[in-house]
């Protein structure tokens, strides 16, 4: 597919630039326009699938990552360019569903985990769960299609999430290990590609067992660590 024929898609499976670009009087969650220059280098650097411009796992990826921003950045989900608003509802390995509003007041994590021994979901806020993933992954927490198995109206893909466990999470102390989660995902897509529904399936224990490997930080360390990021992270956001 040409460059002109990838600019005649519709705007939220392009690249999630653009639809940054393109969101003109959008409510940002920190009062600025995420900036993704990290997570583009990561990305060039450590994906371990190269896509070629205009297929399905490209569309799919675009796709995924916009949803991703608007989920993370965007307050009011009337502006989320990526979903069927009224009718959208996310669940994760066929557990509870939810609604734009409810992923706008929790965030991503908080929904797709939820309470276990070394997460609780309904203790934390949507920046505190946040602030917590971007401690543990200072270096950014990408994301990538690996294949696409099926096309509209019903997608479903493979996917890999992968950061470098160099902050410490929570109490725990980081282990510099790769921590890399391979999921399933189906979207129901309309005929322009909005998310009708989705539907996603991964391993939470495995991913949390992963970083509490390296036990628990001493408690001088530990008190000095629930934070460190935390006067950087109310300024800007770096993903």
């Amino acid at each position: 597919m040409s460059a002109t024929q990838s600019n005649s898609l519709p705007l939220w499976v392009q690249d999630r630039d653009k639809v940054i670009e393109g969101s003109t009087d959008t409510q940002w969650r920190y009062q600025t326009p995420p900036d993704y220059s990290r997570s583009k280098e990561n990305l060039a650097q450590e994906s371990t699938r190269h896509h070629i411009e205009g297929t399905l796992e490209v569309i799919v990826q675009n796709l995924v990552r916009t949803f991703e921003m608007e989920v993370s950045f965007k307050t009011n989900p009337q502006q989320w360019l990526s979903v069927v608003n009224d009718k959208f509802r996310v669940s994760t390995n066929g557990g509870p569903e939810y609604t734009v509003k409810d992923l706008s007041a929790q965030g991503t994590y908080n929904l797709f985990m939820a309470d276990s021994e070394h997460y609780k979901a309904s203790a934390e806020s949507f920046e505190s769960s946040s602030e917590i993933f971007h401690t543990t992954f200072p270096q950014g927490f990408p994301w990538e299609v690996l294949e696409v198995f099926s096309g509209p109206p019903n997608v479903t893909f493979k996917w890999r999430h992968w950061g470098h466990f160099n902050g410490a999470y929570k109490e725990f102390a980081p282990t510099g290990e790769t921590v890399e989660i391979i999921g399933m995902s189906i979207a129901k897509v309309t005929d322009d590609l909005q998310i009708i529904s989705l539907e996603h399936y991964f391993d939470n224990t495995l991913f949390l067992e992963k970083l509490t490997a390296g036990g628990k930080l001493p408690m001088s360390d530990n008190k000095g660590s629930a934070c460190p990021f935390s006067s950087w992270f109310k300024k800007v956001k770096k993903s």
